[in-house]
This record gives C-alpha cells, sequence and structure tokens, in this order.
C-alpha cells in the first residue's frame, strides 16, 4: 500500500506544495504548528480539495485535477482518528465501535473482539465516553476507526492533547498496529519523541513545504535536520535486538556498534527494537574509558561536524552501520581535535535513555 501526493493549495499565510510517497508503515508528516501537517491530512480524507495536483492510494486515483476527478471522502475507505476523540457521548463504547462497521461496506479486516484485544478495550464496552480517561477515550476513537476497516489510517497529532504518562501507554498500542495489523497511517506530530518511537518513514514540512524525506533513523540522525528537530531534541534512531534481561534491572541490548545496558524493557529476549538516544546525552573520548559509572562505550567514527550559533557543536559519529549524534561545546570540539575520519568513543549513560524511548522495532 502507497500513497502518492503532489498537490498545491493556497492558505492564510503561504502556500502548500507538497509532493511526497508514503510506503507501507507508518508515515510520520513532522513540522512546528502551522507548517502545513493537518491540511496534507486532510486533502488525502477529502475534507479539503486541493487547487492542484493528484493523491493516489495504492494506485487507485483519489483526487487529480487535470483529470477533474475527486472521489468524495465517504468513498475513500480512510479512517480518521482527530486530537480529540470525537466519540458520541450518548452511546456507550460498544454502540461507537460497532459504529465504525457501518463504513466497511463487507470489506475484510478485524473483528471488534480483535480490535478490543489488540487496543485492550474490552473492559470499558458498557461505558460511556464521559467515564473515559483521555488515553481511553483515543485507544476507542483508533478501535471505531480500525472497525470501519480502512485502507489507510490517518492520525492527526492523536496524542497531543495527553499527558506524557498516558502518551507512554498509547505508545505501544500504536505499535501494534503497525506490527501486527500491518495497516499503513499517515501520523501528524510534532514529537521528535513519538516520531521516532513509531515512523518507519519521515516527511518533514516547513511553511508548507516539503523539505525531507526518508527512513526515521537516517532523517533524525541527519544533521542538517537539527533546526527544525530543535537542537535539545537532536539525536539517533539505532535499530536494536533485546540480548537478555540482567537481574539488576538493566535490558542488555545488541546494535551494530556493540552493546548497550539499559533500563529494563518489556520485550522479550531476540525481538527487535529501536532505541533513541538523544545527542546531549553522549560523551565523546579519544581513549576507551576506563573507571567510569557510565556503562556503554561504542567505538566511532566522526563523519561530520556542524558548528551552531551558540557555543555547542553537532558531531555525527558512525557506530557500526548506524549513526549517532553529540552535542558538545566548540571548546570540546577544539579540544579533542575533532574532525571527519577521526575514530574515538561514544559514552552513553543507561539512566540517560528514557524507557519511552525503546520500543518495538
Amino acid at each position: 500500500m502507497t500513497l502518492s501526493l503532489d498537490i498545491s493549495h493556497a492558505l492564510p499565510g503561504f502556500t502548500l506544495n507538497a509532493r511526497f510517497e508514503a510506503p507501507a508503515g507508518i508515515t510520520a508528516l513532522f513540522g512546528r504548528s502551522g507548517a502545513g501537517k493537518t491540511s496534507v491530512v486532510n486533502a488525502v480524507a477529502g475534507l479539503l480539495r486541493p487547487d492542484s495536483g493528484r493523491i493516489t492510494l495504492n494506485g487507485s486515483v483519489l483526487f487529480d485535477s487535470a483529470a477533474g476527478q475527486l472521489l468524495p471522502a465517504h468513498k475513500r475507505q480512510l479512517g480518521y482518528v482527530f486530537q480529540d476523540a470525537r466519540l458520541f457521548p450518548h452511546l456507550k463504547v460498544s454502540a461507537n465501535l460497532v459504529y465504525g462497521m457501518r463504513f466497511a461496506r463487507n470489506r475484510s479486516g478485524p473483528t471488534v473482539e480483535e480490535v478490543c484485544a489488540l487496543l485492550d478495550i474490552g473492559s470499558l464496552l458498557d461505558r460511556h465516553p464521559g467515564d473515559l480517561s483521555g488515553g481511553e477515550k483515543q485507544r476507542v476513537a483508533i478501535g471505531r476507526a480500525l472497525l470501519s476497516r480502512p485502507r489507510m489510517l490517518l492520525l492527526d497529532e492523536p496524542l497531543a492533547a495527553l499527558d506524557s504518562g498516558r502518551k507512554a501507554g498509547i505508545l505501544p498500542y500504536l505499535e501494534r498496529l503497525r506490527d501486527d495489523l500491518g495497516v499503513p497511517m499517515l501520523y501528524v506530530s510534532h514529537s521528535v519523541a513519538e516520531v521516532a518511537r513509531l515512523a518507519t518513514t519521515v516527511v518533514v514540512m516547513e511553511n508548507g513545504q516539503v523539505t525531507r524525506t526518508g527512513p526515521a533513523e537516517t532523517v533524525l540522525s541527519d544533521l542538517r535536520m537539527i533546526r527544525p528537530l530543535g537542537v535539545r531534541e537532536a539525536g539517533s534512531i539505532l535499530p536494536a535486538r533485546v540480548v537478555t534481561h540482567h537481574p539488576d534491572g538493566l535490558s542488555e541490548l545488541s546494535v551494530s556498534g556493540g552493546r548497550l545496558l539499559l533500563p529494563q524493557t518489556n520485550l522479550q529476549p531476540g525481538a527487535s527494537t529501536r532505541v533513541r538516544i538523544l545527542a546531549q546525552d553522549v560523551i565523546l573520548s579519544l581513549q576507551e574509558p576506563r573507571g567510569l559509572s557510565a556503562l556503554n562505550v561504542l567505538p566511532a567514527v566522526v563523519s561530520e561536524l556542524k558548528e551552531g550559533e551558540g557555543p555547542g557543536v553537532i558531531c555525527q559519529l558512525r557506530c557500526g552501520e548506524d549513526y549517532v549524534l553529540a552535542r558538545v561545546t566548540r571548546r570540546s570540539a577544539d579540544a579533542l581535535k575533532l574532525a571527519p575520519g577521526q575514530t574515538l568513543y561514544a559514552v552513553i549513560k543507561a539512566v540517560s535513555v528514557d524507557p519511552v524511548d525503546v520500543g518495538r522495532g
């Protein structure tokens, strides 16, 4: 399933010019508020008619200005999950879920029982939306969208209204949709942590323009993405595999550049995972460190350097087959004589990696 989009549309303050392809998995539309992300999703959903362009889903035309084609929203077979759950307050959860099936039109897909098990909402069926927490409402909204058996799910910042605890609680359910059901998703977010945890493909937008597309691990570790991501959010994603769990509460993970010890994950040994490491949590050393409390030391080669406007320098490192970003002061960079091709060691404290930044691979 591939979404192909090439559209132009005049909006207040700027013109939206978006062109990209969204393959299977989760494609995240990332950017600051007002970048045009929701307008793109609304164009895909049929809620906004672009001034010009073409949108296709798996080869079928949703919109083509040149050919005068516009498929109505109710015929596009898409599921839409908004920031607010938009559940029917007078209906119980069970009735809200079944409502989604009215749009399935005999298409194959998950049953109510399967959706309830996948999203852990079986115990909520007899309750009304007003009795649910924010995270529970969003899980029910996702379930309702799934039961319409869509060709693609559209999610417009579905976690934006939730606090950090409830966000952490719902992320594993979105991973299940990605990995177990294989439903392609177009996911709008301005949270780097969400994108790093969920996305397989990232589309970066600024002022209505697509400035970068590619695999999540490539885009998020690109030095040219530091400004749109924000210096404090800069980091990298390392594909990993769980090796074992140690009795002291640490999990051992294998990455292409070596081994990592991190706070214990609930994934089983052998499971694929992905780890987000912030650039500000990486220390550089010219010699292999000895006698440190930090448990993770990865051999690395300097790939590229980028100086900021302030006193900082971002260093892109090659660790095995992956890239790691490190944020240091210009004074430290000068003292270490950092330069492309230089070999050194990246030091990462185990406790600096937030458990929410370790997800299913």
